[in-house]
């Protein structure tokens, strides 16, 4: 495994990040595609063994159980010091007041709870999950900021939004002096390729690395367009991400399996090949339920698309709704809903 900087840090992440989303107890998170903690724990060490040392989850995925689980698997199977842990924070963890959101007292709160989860002294990137307007933006960010100095947590980052809402908060950590954001979190993929429009820019010119959420769009690039998985049969978040687009989407989806057949290779390694390609990506996140995801991911790293390939595989792109500067709680409530996984836990 080769390693790379996280943006212009001088952290030593692997070029391939893994998303603890699918780890978490079934009856916590999502009972069709949700691992348990036996499951979870071989993947993680698979992906230790293969020198991933990039670990990424949230506060709410499987309503807390997800942190619990990869907790308990980093603490078996690596040393603390080599592996980097990435959470997040934003939604709903508990019905009532100061249950969300990015408060300073939300803030305080839930970095305590994830770091009592995760079962560690300090958290390597701690992530907004997305922008929340009812709090004042200084507040979250002197937060987040004492939040470094406290030693709690290593890095900043940040997640879905619009550009001119993210060179605001760079900004504004810059003139107070504040700890900055070093990553976005964005969502990135041969089907979704907005970010290239404001996002990416701003993040090459301002040294930040990108952490791609979805880069197999929800498995879409993976299989032939008219397959279906478990997951795909009951993702609603993905019906939403993916709804539109249809026509140009399965013209995408058939080039990646040609280039991949071409090469003789799984169309997942492909599909990151292409994100591999752009240095302002850093680590796809891949939510691995198999150790070939993982095999594939790490495959991706070898191999360099020739300029023909691309442009085969771009051709076809149509631009699709914007979904990255959603933070409205009323539409994220609608969305979430959807989705089991990110129920907030009961009071």
């Amino acid at each position: 495994m080769r390693y790379v900087k996280l943006g212009n840090t001088g952290l030593d992440v692997s070029p391939i990040a893994i998303g603890a989303m699918t780890y978490g107890e079934p009856d916590r998170g999502h009972p069709v595609w949700s691992l348990g903690e036996e499951n979870s724990r071989l993947l993680i060490k698979h992906a230790l063994d293969a020198g991933i040392n990039f670990f990424d989850t949230a506060n709410m995925y499987s309503q807390g159980s997800s942190e619990e689980i990869l907790g308990r698997a980093l603490k078996d199977f690596a040393d603390r010091d080599d592996v980097v842990i990435a959470t997040k924070l934003r939604h709903p963890m508990r019905s009532g007041p100061n249950g969300k959101g990015l408060s300073r007292k939300a803030i305080m709160t839930e970095v305590d709870h994830s770091l009592r989860r995760l079962g560690t002294d300090y958290i390597d990137l701690y992530q907004i999950h997305r922008n929340d307007p009812s709090t004042p933006l200084e507040e979250t960010l002197e937060a987040l900021h004492d939040l470094v100095k406290a030693g709690k947590v290593r890095y900043l980052g940040a997640s879905s939004m619009h550009a001119w809402e993210f060179a605001k908060a760079l900004h504004t950590q810059r003139a107070h002096g504040w700890a900055r954001f070093v990553s976005m979190q964005d969502h990135y993929n041969l089907l979704a390729r907005e970010e290239e429009r404001e996002m990416l820019p701003l993040c090459g010119d301002e040294g930040v690395g990108t952490i791609v959420w979805s880069p197999l769009a929800r498995g879409r690039l993976t299989r032939p367009w008219k397959e279906q998985t478990a997951r795909s049969a009951t993702d609603g978040f993905a019906d939403l991400l993916y709804a539109a687009n249809a026509d140009s989407d399965r013209e995408i989806v058939d080039a990646v399996g040609a280039v991949a057949e071409a090469r003789g290779v799984s169309r997942a390694q492909i599909a990151l090949a292409w994100l591999h390609a752009n240095p302002v990506v850093v680590a796809p996140l891949v939510g691995a339920s198999r150790t070939t995801h993982i095999d594939d991911a790490v495959a991706s790293l070898d191999i360099d698309l020739a300029g023909d390939e691309i442009a085969r595989l771009e051709r076809h792109y149509t631009p699709r709704h914007d979904f990255q500067g959603i933070s409205d709680d009323a539409e994220l409530q609608r969305i979430m809903d959807r989705v089991p996984q990110f129920a907030p836990a009961k009071s």
